[in-house]
Parts: structure tokens; C-alpha cells; sequence
């Protein structure tokens, strides 16, 4: 028992970045759908995220074969040969990148320093949603995944590696079909866990001022820190290359966003008020 306290407190010590992401998913989701959804989430997507990795390490599916090195197996939590870090990565991954799309398909109500995504019952559990969800997802390994390969120049260390060097800064065209079919498992389990229909607010749901941008913000944030790293360590043209990559995709996020706000027909903030009665927005329309 003292082992695996030891294993747990290492892991978090170890991997403080990864758990300062975890908290700023848990007060975005929290307050986006409620304590209980987003726990049953973070433990479906954990199975779903170590049910892949391990059946990959093992049989070569959804990512190609790859194998982790256990340099750090006495200093932080493995289970059964997978990093528990590294699983756990991808439920705010695919969470923020989740909520990304939901803030670029739903229309936007901005009044007194405060900003609402005028989400639905329809657009969250899309077709669009879930598509564009798991390309955002995979584009963010895009710039991940050759800086993590280069672990043993920062602090992640060297703990994987793939049986042939790809194609992209040493990452396999494979590892990224593997990510968008994966992708599509988290955020359809999102989607599925989040299908039933409340007519009170679920416990820790928050009107917090500007709630819709907190996933997109965590997104960037991930972004961010993996640019930061992969110039910290020298590697100048793949950070640039990530940057290019996303340059017009977040310039058109951003431009589309501005030409958005309050351009919402009433039929789409009735509809967004009748599946979300407790949404801020509810009360301005009284007012209004």
C-alpha cells in the first residue's frame, strides 16, 4: 500500500504539467456538464485511451507498433506497461478538444463582460461535433508527439520510442490514424455520456463569466507549452512547423468567432434555452 502511495504522489511529482492540465479540465467540464458526467468520463476515457495504448504496444493497432521504455516504472504509476500519465493525457485532450468544437459550431450571445456558447441538445451530440472534435484531437499529437518522442532532452524523459523512425520528425503516419480513430471513441463516449436530458442543472455546473472559452483556452495552452518545449530544446523548425500548421485554422476561428457574436436567429437561443433552462442566457431573454 505505501508502494502505490508512493507510486501515485511520485506520479504527480513527476508530472506536475500533466496534472495542472487535468485541473483546469476538471473546472472546465465541471462547470460545463457537472461533476458526475465529467467523472464518468474521466474514467471511460482512461479505459478507452489505456485500452488503446496497450493493444497497440502489444498487436501494432490503432498506432502502429511503439514500445514504452520503463526507466521510471519504481518513481511513478504504470499499469500493466502503459504510463498512467499518458492515459490519463487524453481525456482532457479530447475534452478541450471537444469543447473547441462545440465553440466553433454553436452561435454566440455576448452581454456585460460575458460571453455564452448557445449550445443544443443537437449540436453537442453532432455528427459535426464528433468529426471535428477527433481532427482537432489528432492535430494536436500532430505537434505533441515529435517533441514527446525527444523526451530524454526535457523533463518528460525517454519512455517511448517506435520500432521503425517515421516519416514526421521520427513519428509514424500510423500513430496519427490511430489517433483520429481513437479520438472518435473519446469524444463519442463524451457524447453518449452526455446524451441524457436534465431538466435541473447537474451538481457543479457554474455560470462562470466567459465558461465557453475555457476549453478552447485549455486547447491553446496545450499548444502552447509544446511549442514552448520544442524551442526550449533547439528543435526551431518543428516548432515552427506546428505554428504554420495552425496559423489560418486559428486565424479563421478567431475571425469567424468576432462575426458571430449576436448574429443568433431567436429560434436558435430558444432552442439552446429549452435544452439548458439554467444557461445564463435564460435570463436575458426574460429581460429581453
Amino acid at each position: 500500500m505505501n508502494q502505490i502511495l508512493d507510486l501515485a504522489l511520485g506520479t504527480v511529482a513527476m508530472r506536475p504539467y500533466v496534472f495542472a492540465f487535468f485541473g483546469a479540465f476538471l473546472l472546465a467540464c465541471v462547470s460545463h456538464v457537472g461533476w458526475r458526467r465529467t467523472l464518468t468520463f474521466t474514467v471511460a476515457g482512461y479505459l478507452i485511451a489505456f485500452g488503446s495504448e496497450w493493444l497497440s504496444i502489444n498487436t501494432g493497432f490503432p498506432y502502429g507498433w511503439y514500445y514504452y521504455i520503463e526507466t521510471t516504472i519504481n518513481q511513478e504509476l504504470w499499469v500493466a506497461g502503459v504510463p498512467f500519465f499518458d492515459s490519463l493525457s487524453y481525456v482532457f485532450l479530447a475534452y478541450c478538444s471537444y469543447a473547441t468544437a462545440l465553440f466553433i459550431l454553436s452561435p454566440l450571445k455576448s452581454w456585460r463582460l460575458n460571453l455564452v456558447s448557445l449550445e443544443t441538445r443537437a449540436i453537442r451530440r453532432s455528427f459535426s461535433a464528433l468529426i471535428l472534435a477527433a481532427f482537432l484531437q489528432t492535430f494536436l499529437d500532430i505537434v505533441i508527439d515529435p517533441v514527446a518522442l525527444q523526451g530524454r532532452r526535457w523533463f518528460l524523459g525517454q519512455i517511448y520510442g517506435y520500432r521503425e523512425p517515421g516519416i514526421h520528425f521520427g513519428v509514424p503516419l500510423s500513430n496519427y490514424v490511430g489517433w483520429f480513430l481513437t479520438s472518435l471513441f473519446l469524444v463519442g463516449a463524451f457524447q453518449l455520456i452526455d446524451a441524457r436530458r436534465l431538466n435541473d442543472p447537474p451538481a457543479g455546473v457554474a455560470n462562470l463569466p466567459y465558461r465557453p472559452l475555457l476549453g478552447p483556452l485549455l486547447y491553446l495552452c496545450v499548444l502552447i507549452f509544446n511549442w514552448g518545449v520544442t524551442f526550449w530544446i533547439g528543435e526551431s523548425f518543428m516548432a515552427l512547423s506546428g505554428i504554420l500548421m495552425y496559423s489560418l485554422p486559428l486565424l479563421l476561428v478567431v475571425l469567424l468567432a468576432v462575426r458571430r457574436i449576436n448574429r443568433h436567429t431567436r429560434d436558435e437561443l430558444a432552442e439552446h434555452v429549452r435544452d439548458y433552462p439554467w444557461s445564463p442566457a435564460a435570463a436575458v431573454r426574460k429581460d429581453s
